[in-house]
């Protein structure tokens, strides 16, 4: 299993370089900084370091468990993001796709509403309002109970 925090940038194919021996299906996904409202230039990303990672980590092991799993990856960035910016990845390992795929899929979920870590936007006349979860990804988790 590998649970990273980290400001830096990371490559996808590295991080998959022996990930999932044996499995039957890997799934991988990466999430990037969107400009939806083309106002927004960046995304700055706080978290408390050791917090965060924990989380993270019990939430990959659930994973893990939960989907009989062979090998689990999240990664997860913080500071400032400019638009387009690769955010998180996710890739899980298992035997059979459907389980690869719904891991992962949890586990976007996951981060997406409950992970600790607190956005803002930033725009062109400077940091906005910090971001707000939605309902809608709320729903999404709920779907995992």
């Amino acid at each position: 299993m590998l649970v990273r925090v980290q400001q830096e940038e990371f490559d996808p194919a590295s991080l998959l370089r022996g990930f999932g021996p044996g499995a039957g299906a890997v799934v991988t996904f990466t999430g990037v900084v969107r400009g939806d409202t083309g106002r927004m230039r960046a995304l700055e990303l706080e978290h408390y370091p050791g917090m965060t990672e924990r989380a993270m980590s019990a939430i990959a092991g659930q994973a893990q468990q939960r989907w009989n799993l062979i090998d689990v990856a999240a990664v997860h960035r913080f500071g400032r993001l400019e638009v387009g910016a690769q955010i998180m990845m996710v890739a899980t390992a298992a035997r059979h796709r459907a389980e690869a795929f719904a891991a992962a899929e949890f586990l976007m979920d996951y981060l997406k509403s409950r992970a600790p870590f607190w956005k803002r936007e930033i725009g062109a006349d400077g940091p906005g309002d910090w971001v707000e979860a939605k309902s809608s990804d709320e729903d999404a988790l709920s779907r995992w109970d």
